[in-house]
């Protein structure tokens, strides 16, 4: 997909590219005003999402190459292209068990905006689900009082979806991802 995207594609063995869509400014744009657009993916059992525009692109699992005396949530690096990109393992920075039975080849790799870190990298998650737009309204930020003084938290966003006849809510923790690196670059 060229850089023009403005979605997700599926396409296994090649890269995905997600681009975050440019948002009308204009004075009659109060809808978008109040809405946000986030990609979610799987850890494990749970949903998680993070904004969007902080997503350069999504691509399939490749071989990682592991880094000696490193922290454990540093992953390794991959050759992304030519590029060397430090991936991080978002399960194990935020504390999530893993599942013993469960194959890490079949996870995916979230490449984040440069211009967020800094330097190339990108996060490993068990899948990537969609790229969603929620209202402002959908998001309870409360609920995060139980996180500890965990600040990349930013709410849980109350996702409606179909249960056979009934409509049901989904939760969905949304991060930031910038504070979960700022967090990752205080302790390396």
């Amino acid at each position: 997909m060229t850089a023009e995207s403005k979605g997700m594609k599926k396409s296994h063995g090649t890269a995905e590219t997600v681009t975050a869509p440019l948002a009308d400014t204009s004075a009659g744009s109060s809808r978008q005003q109040n809405s946000f657009q986030v990609l979610e993916f799987l850890l494990g059992k749970e949903h998680f999402a993070i904004d969007l525009f902080d997503v350069r692109e999504v691509v399939e699992y490749t071989t990682i190459t592991r880094l000696p005396n490193s922290q454990p949530y540093v992953k390794g690096i991959i050759d992304l292209r030519g590029e060397i990109t430090t991936i991080i393992d978002l399960k194990e920075r935020l504390y999530i068990p893993r599942n013993l039975d469960a194959d890490e080849t079949s996870g995916r790799f979230i490449v984040l905006d440069e211009k967020l870190t800094g330097t190339k990298s990108g996060i490993l998650v068990d899948d990537v689900l969609a790229v969603s737009t929620f209202e402002k309204g959908d998001v309870d930020p409360a609920t995060t009082a139980g996180a500890g003084d965990d600040a990349a938290i930013l709410g849980i966003i109350k996702k409606r979806a179909k249960d056979k006849e009934n409509t049901v809510n989904e939760l969905v923790i949304w991060i930031d991802i910038r504070e979960t690196l700022r967090n990752i670059e205080k302790r390396i």
